[in-house]
């Protein structure tokens, strides 16, 4: 029986680079495009297993489908997430198995390397068996054919690269893998990757890092010079925890209302001396948003995609009032004279 066309796909443009009013852009030097703000799964899962997850099915479904309207298509998950549960990844297939026409739309990023679907030695890190394992684990948990992008999540001084890239060419041949990306890397270990890569003459190249930056902290001193390097070799840099771990949004302006099962809080960042000064300075950040017409959240985002380098933003969120906040930072330019407002307050020592 013929299969009835779906006629919402008659009539479309030659070419296009937005989705539902999202701007898309190239990720690295390669020719796949995504949503200029994506979405930070890191707290999805199921919070009555006791998984961490601040985000019940039922909520991270809502948030999935208000995602797909407002073009927020570039969804960012790791097996690991809450407690090595891979239930961040569950979820995303839950959704999938009942929206199954979305799959085309959405670029689903996830993550290898620690300890997981095991617990021997060979579970984890970067060799070919623990590559191999993992992405088979997480196309089961999500449901799904291929793996967009696949991040190494961390940087393996045992395993020869030569393998681990080779594992990756050979799931890209397979079609398992799509696109290939790093995360907390440093310059030397993206060069030495590179180089590589290059000798191997894999068609898998590296297109993008995801390093942890946000306009208060920068780069984390471990991984000084990667925004550079990103800037300098077409690389896209795609920043965990854009918001400073929630510290860049309205809740953080009453203290004296912060407790526990707020992330800061629970980490006992709320006395330590960076903290305080970060707080001033979000603040500060706060009554220019408040000038400009925006929240502080949205100027945050809003600055650090002018930033040279600076691939798309991917905040977590946890309610749709969030997610609406920060998809329209796709379509806010700042003036010049307010990036530097900006510049000055983040800079001051």
């Amino acid at each position: 029986m013929r299969k009835t066309p779906d006629t919402s796909l008659y009539n479309l443009p030659f070419t296009t680079d937005e989705f539902n009013g999202m701007p898309y852009q190239r990720l690295g030097t390669s020719g796949l495009k995504v949503s200029r703000v994506g979405l930070g799964t890191w707290k999805f899962g199921y919070p009555e297993t006791g998984d961490g997850a601040r985000l019940t099915q039922n909520t991270a479904f809502k948030v999935f489908d208000r995602s797909v309207e407002l073009g927020v298509t570039f969804w960012d998950t790791a097996n690991r997430y809450n407690a090595s549960s891979g239930n961040s990844e569950r979820v995303i297939g839950d959704w999938l198995r009942l929206n199954p026409d979305q799959r085309r739309n959405i670029v689903i990023a996830t993550k290898l390397y620690g300890t997981m679907d095991g617990r021997t030695p060979n579970h984890c890190r970067l060799s070919r068996m623990n590559i191999l394992e993992s992405t088979y684990a997480s196309l089961e948990r999500m449901e799904i054919d291929y793996v967009d992008l696949m991040y190494f999540h961390s940087h393996d001084p045992e395993t020869p690269i030569e393998e681990s890239l080779n594992a990756i060419e050979d799931l890209v041949r397979q079609d398992l893998v799509r696109y290939f990306a790093v995360s907390n890397f440093t310059v030397d270990q993206l060069k030495e990757y590179l180089n590589v890569s290059k000798s191997l003459s894999n068609r898998c190249q590296l297109i993008a890092v995801q390093n942890q930056y946000d306009i208060l902290n920068k780069e984390d001193p471990k991984y000084t010079g990667v925004l550079d390097f990103a800037k300098q070799t077409g690389i896209s840099y795609v920043a965990w925890s854009p918001l400073a771990r929630g510290l860049l949004t309205n809740r953080y302006l009453d203290i004296a209302s912060i407790g526990p099962g707020d992330r800061l809080f629970d980490e006992d960042s709320l006395e330590n001396k960076t903290f305080k000064d970060n707080l001033e300075k979000t603040k500060q950040l706060f009554h220019l948003a408040e000038r400009a017409g925006l929240s502080v959240n949205q100027l945050a985002l809003a600055y650090m995609l002018t930033l040279e380098g600076m691939g798309p933003v991917i905040p977590g969120v946890t309610s749709i009032e969030q997610l609406e906040e920060n998809a329209h930072v796709a379509a806010i330019t700042l003036s010049q004279e307010l990036c530097d407002s900006i510049q000055s307050i983040v800079d001051k020592p």
